[in-house]
């Protein structure tokens, strides 16, 4: 687990850091931990993504963080999101949010929504074959050279998700 924060500066920063230390000695002494400044972070995340398991930050340093990471995957549009509490509980959300600049004209790309889908479906639900299923989906009508044009593809929001849908084999 890699835990960002910005203790050098932020008095909260410095609470995080060890609120965090605390709970992990205390409930997880099994589990590595590691600490980073969010500005060094930024540069890892880019660098060398695959190193990173578990990112815990807050919420305007994972937003940014969340962000970038996604470029990694090719697009904003493809990225989902979860913000899980305890028991079954969660918000599921592509990290894209509202885009309310082109919302109704068909451009948004729907696979990161349709991923936050998957991700209820394995966390909430506790069903993994059916998101599974979905991932599976997506990533046949990628491949098959289907998508929104920020990923390359030249189909609108709901040509995109038709062909997803095909791929599921519904509708």
């Amino acid at each position: 687990v890699t835990s960002v924060d910005k203790a050098n500066v932020l008095a909260t920063g410095r609470l995080w850091r060890k609120t965090v230390s605390d709970l992990q000695a205390r409930d997880y002494p099994d589990v590595a931990l590691e600490h980073v400044l969010v500005d060094a972070m930024a540069m890892k995340l880019v660098q060398q993504p695959a190193a990173f398991d578990v990112i815990l930050t807050e919420n305007l340093f994972g937003d940014i963080l969340s962000d970038e990471a996604s470029v990694i995957a090719g697009s904003i549009g493809l990225a989902p999101s979860a913000s899980i509490g305890d028991g079954a509980a969660g918000l599921y959300e592509p990290i894209h949010g509202s885009a309310p600049d082109i919302a109704g004209k068909d451009k948004a790309n729907p696979a990161g929504a349709i991923l936050s889908g998957a991700m209820l479906f394995r966390h909430s639900l506790k069903h993994e074959a059916a998101a599974r299923a979905i991932e599976r989906a997506v990533k046949a009508a990628i491949n098959a050279g289907r998508g929104t044009p920020d990923i390359g593809g030249k189909d609108g929001c709901e040509a995109f998700g038709a062909a997803i849908e095909a791929a599921l084999g519904v509708g």
